[in-house]
């Protein structure tokens, strides 16, 4: 293999893949990063036991010209060391050449290093993916999707179909639900319409997963993204990387019983004021042990308190945009609510109490198709 390729183009390329190379693997040779080079361009592979990542580096990008492929052909490179390389070399362009005892060159500038590669008929092949039902979704409201459910997930194996986000596929519309049984996120969004939109799918991907693939994802991009969904894996293609992650075995538990129909108490609140008051009450409730906030809500204002018993006791009352129902005291875990409402994007938020040990759902003002739950602790 001979190449050359502009620096920027490359880091980026390593620095997408790197997210999926790990140094703990009991395989040495996903401790690389696979390069392969063929006439259209440079793909870049890093996998693990939960996903791949492939990067794809064109010859030519908007006429002008990115790599050059003198000689196709492949290695793998010790991962963490290659990237390192790629970021310190002073110049904007890498040459790259290997020989058939996978001994690999890189230049850039006076700087040259020499490294031992492996034999890439040895690195696992990237699932095989029928690339025909394609679902289309914005990569903006993809984030949103993910950062707004997978905080939800459990930490512990456990169960560990509850480490996963459960993907539903019904009807053009995406539902994604979460739960560690003492919380719950979930939003649903419409997809691109088509056959494979219209049919009806679950799979559960690890939260894992999805917080890499979050990463990868721009804050201000509204092209779509394609997702396939298998039995066994998923593929999401973003521009030039594709992101493969393996599906979680197990079901599902029905969620939709954990969520209440009706409430005695409803409060209309400034989502950051209720975040930052509570955010201040756990300054004292994170030094015990439960890190317990407690709210009372009455005659049309609310009152947020936590208490040490070694330091003292804080209280703060919060202005009520709507106060609908009957007097509530209420304790929950503040980092819990402050998960939850720093997901949301709303100026203000809904919460409905149905009573002391019920289950709290939290919603966004005006937005249906996002709901949060936190179960509260007794105190009594």
């Amino acid at each position: 293999m001979h190449v050359s390729v502009q620096k920027n183009r490359l880091a980026e390329a390593v620095s997408q893949v790197m997210k999926a190379v790990s140094s703990k693997t009991t395989i040495p040779i996903l401790t690389g990063i696979k390069i392969s080079a063929d006439p259209d361009g440079i793909r870049l592979t890093g996998s693990n036991s939960d996903i791949s990542i492939m990067s794809f580096i064109p010859a030519e990008d908007q006429d002008q010209e990115v790599a050059v492929i003198d000689t196709p052909g492949s290695v793998v490179l010790p991962g963490r060391l290659f990237s390192e390389v790629v970021r310190k070399f002073p110049n904007d362009k890498i040459l790259i050449e290997s020989d058939s005892r996978q001994i690999t060159k890189i230049t850039s500038g006076s700087s040259e290093f020499n490294l031992n590669g492996l034999d890439p008929e040895e690195y696992p092949n990237l699932p095989v993916i029928n690339e025909k039902k394609v679902i289309s979704i914005r990569k903006d409201l993809l984030r949103d999707v993910i950062r707004q459910t997978v905080y939800a997930v459990s930490v512990s194996e456990t169960r560990p179909v509850l480490t996963g986000v459960k993907w539903s596929l019904k009807n053009g519309r995406l539902a994604c639900v979460a739960t560690d049984s003492h919380r719950l996120a979930q939003r649903s969004v419409p997809v691109a319409s088509g056959s494979a939109a219209e049919e009806s799918r679950d799979v559960v991907i690890p939260g894992s997963s999805l917080t890499e693939l979050v990463k990868l994802l721009d804050d201000n991009d509204d092209e779509n993204a394609d997702l396939v969904m298998t039995s066994n894996q998923i593929l999401f293609q973003l521009n030039n990387v594709q992101f493969y992650s393996r599906i979680l075995d197990g079901n599902y538990p029905d969620t939709s019983r954990l969520i209440p129909q009706d409430s005695k108490t409803t409060l209309t609140l400034p989502t950051r004021g209720l975040y930052q008051a509570i955010e201040r009450a756990s300054i004292l409730a994170k030094e015990e042990r439960n890190n317990i906030v407690k709210l009372r809500a009455e005659d049309g204002h609310v009152e947020i308190s936590s208490q040490s018993l070694e330091l003292g006791r804080v209280f703060e009352t919060l202005q009520v945009e709507e106060f609908e129902g009957e007097p509530m005291r209420i304790a929950f875990s503040a980092k819990f609510m402050m998960d939850a409402l720093g997901k949301i994007d709303d100026s203000n938020v809904r919460i409905y109490f149905v009573g002391p040990m019920r289950p709290i759902i939290i919603r966004p003002i005006g937005d249906d198709n996002i709901l949060m739950l936190i179960l509260p602790i007794r105190t009594f």
